[in-house]
């Protein structure tokens, strides 16, 4: 149904050869960590039935350098056993596609492109994307080779709506805001200080970062009240009170990043007590987060 051209850009035919030899950048489709599986169910272009979540699309705007609007204009149907195999109830096709816009990039992009995706499959084989679709990529330019993008992932395609872009836009604006919240890597340390009264205390929970910066979390304790939370990327103390709202960068982050336990985290609390309080908050705060959603 979908034939292979007669001549494929240098990019495919490297696709195709052995793994082991040398390809070019474009070629190497590289595998997501952890992916979301949603790409693969029943909606157009390789998208979940209900779209993709808030963490989907934070997920692969925050590693992608261009994020373009496209309509697909041809695809075929890339089988080969040389080549990386593509996840189960997919298969892998070339696409070229015409830009309708750049929504965000570090380069320019022409007026049309290439690229290889990995996209779910019906019950007979057919792919949930279509020629004359319009969708989302998340690619990296490829050095010397302008009408050719990599997407930062193999399914990194999805439907394109006006609903998905408005979604999309604020993200990317988040993300490249010079006070965008650090990408959390763990806990570094916490402790829980008890105040003067029964039942009054404090415990701070200081987090790392991949890039070094601050990020902490504060949770406060009053007589006879809820205990209320906040957090900080910044040196300033965090706003207690204030928890990041959900689908927001901030929540993003803590939800997303935090591990469900504080494993190997440095407890300063004073004692047993002050160490089980300051472990007590932090599931409070896990809980008040809630999941980070992802396509399934």
């Amino acid at each position: 149904m979908y034939p292979l051209p007669r001549r494929l850009p240098v990019m495919l035919l490297a696709a195709l050869m052995p793994l082991t030899g040398s390809v070019p950048a474009m070629a190497q489709l590289i595998p997501a960590a952890n992916p979301p599986s949603g790409y693969g169910a029943p909606k157009g272009a390789g998208q979940a039935a209900d779209g993709p979540t808030y963490a989907d699309l934070v997920a692969l705007a925050d590693s992608a350098p261009l994020v373009v609007h496209a309509r697909i204009r041809k695809m075929a149907r890339v089988e080969d056993p040389r080549m990386r195999p593509p996840a189960a109830g997919t298969g892998r096709f070339y696409i070229q596609a015409e830009t309708r816009a750049l929504i965000t990039g570090r380069s320019a992009i022409g007026q049309s492109f290439a690229y290889l995706v990995d996209l779910p499959l019906d019950a007979k084989g057919r792919p949930r994307a279509r020629k004359k679709d319009e969708v989302i990529v998340f690619a990296r330019a490829v050095p010397q080779r302008p009408e050719e993008v990599q997407l930062v992932r193999p399914d990194a395609q999805i439907a394109w709506s006006p609903e998905v872009e408005g979604r999309l836009k604020p993200i990317i604006t988040a993300l490249l805001a010079p006070d965008a919240p650090g990408k959390i890597t763990g806990v570094r340390e916490m402790s829980y200080v008890p105040g003067n009264l029964a039942g009054e205390g404090e415990t701070q929970i200081f987090l790392n970062t991949a890039d070094n910066s601050a990020a902490s979390v504060t949770v406060r304790h009053q007589p006879g009240q809820p205990p209320q939370w906040g957090a900080s990327f910044s040196e300033l103390v965090a706003q207690v009170g204030r928890p990041p709202a959900p689908e927001t960068l901030e929540w993003y982050r803590l939800a997303c990043g935090l591990p469900p336990t504080p494993a190997g985290a440095t407890n300063g609390s004073d004692g047993p007590a002050a160490q089980a309080m300051a472990e007590a908050d932090y599931r409070f705060v896990i809980e008040a987060l809630g999941p980070c959603r992802r396509s399934s």
